[in-house]
């Protein structure tokens, strides 16, 4: 599962030349991965289809989807469970500590908890511990999935195919609540009371009591959300 997940990574990334020109490798690898049938045609087919899209309209694809301040479509994992609180900048630093267990070091600008780096994190884990890993994020996968399949992109197959390497399914009336929930959250009202909160950090010092592996966090904010309220899942 590790190659497979560094090659997932990798079709979420902004296609610049050099994804492009890896494709033929990635496409290799994801036609002999564990996924399912499906899921494995479906990925193969959007690796197909961006190799065969104009390299300036790919980026213009990819920028209008991730990078258009639409927090709904947002790669950033903790971004659908903290917003933009406090909480986001301690779940940060904890998984930064993760990722240093397994010898995994961010440079430059990367944020930890960007879905193509998580992915990496995973990738360094035996396959069992991998989709267990993977089970964790698995509705914040799914709901990424609905809503780009809603647009109609074919980014959402690479999206289901992460789904598919999870160690459980997801939990259909989590992604259906946040589903329902979605259409406000990217409204001009929503955009002005966000940029009106305090500025995260994510300088705070790790606990000393904190978890080995802080990414099972994610799933539990969700689950605690739902059973306070079933529209609501974003902590603000």
């Amino acid at each position: 599962m590790m190659i497979t997940c560094k090659a997932l990574a990798g079709l979420l990334l902004y296609p610049d030349q050099a994804l492009m020109e890896a494709l033929p490798d990635i496409r290799y690898i994801l036609n002999d991965s564990p996924l399912p049938v499906t899921q494995r045609d479906q990925v193969i087919a959007f690796c197909d289809h961006l190799a065969a899209t104009d390299p300036i309209q790919a980026q213009g694809n990819y920028v209008s989807l991730f990078d258009g301040g639409s927090r709904s479509l947002s790669l950033y994992l903790f971004g659908h469970v903290h917003g933009d609180s406090r909480d986001r900048g301690q779940a940060m630093a904890n998984l930064v500590e993760d990722y240093r267990a397994v010898g995994l070091e961010l440079s430059g600008d990367e944020l930890p908890d960007f879905l193509p780096v998580f992915l990496e994190y995973v990738s360094c884990h035996a396959p069992s511990d991998a989709a267990v890993l993977l089970g964790e994020i698995v509705e914040i996968v799914a709901l990424l999935a609905s809503r780009l399949e809603k647009r109609e992109t074919p980014y959402a197959a690479v999206l289901r195919a992460i789904e598919a390497l999870g160690s459980r399914p997801a939990d259909a009336e989590v992604v259906a609540s946040r589903l329902a929930e979605g259409e406000q959250e990217d409204t001009p009202e929503a955009l002005d009371a966000r940029y009106e909160e305090a500025p995260v950090s994510f300088m705070e010092p790790v606990a000393a009591d904190s978890a080995c592996s802080n990414a099972a966090a994610l799933v539990a904010q969700f689950e605690r959300d739902v059973q306070v309220s079933p529209i609501r899942l974003i902590e603000r």
